[in-house]
């Protein structure tokens, strides 16, 4: 008689931690903007933020990063994730853009309409 053994379960994947409106302040908030995540580092010599994405952004899309001191609006010009350049990435990835100005640690970072 085969033995009957109960089926391997598949864990269930964890959700994304996500950034609570309350971990936003006002003044770094856009009403209708998705919100990409904060800024976790900013290499001045090379002008790169690095973000953890709550949303997937690509190569194109607009950003604007917003803060208490900085109000930045621009396009996705390079997306590095690890250390290969992608045209995408995914929520959940750890990625380094270029910037065009100074942002600080802990901004908000925004995907806008593009324009």
């Amino acid at each position: 008689m085969p033995s009957s053994k109960p089926p391997k379960k598949t864990p269930k994947p964890t959700p994304l931690p996500r950034t609570p409106v309350s971990g936003i302040s006002p003044d770094e908030q856009i009403v209708g903007a998705p919100f990409l995540g904060k800024v976790r580092a900013y290499d001045a010599k090379h002008h790169e933020m690095t973000i953890l994405l709550e949303v997937p952004v690509s190569a194109g899309d607009a950003l604007r990063v917003k803060g208490r001191d900085t109000d930045l609006s621009q396009r996705v010009e390079r997306l590095v994730v690890g250390k290969r350049c992608v045209q995408s990435a995914l929520a959940g990835e750890t990625v380094v853009c270029s910037v065009a100005d100074r942002v600080r640690v802990g901004d908000a970072v925004y995907k806008v309409r593009n324009t």
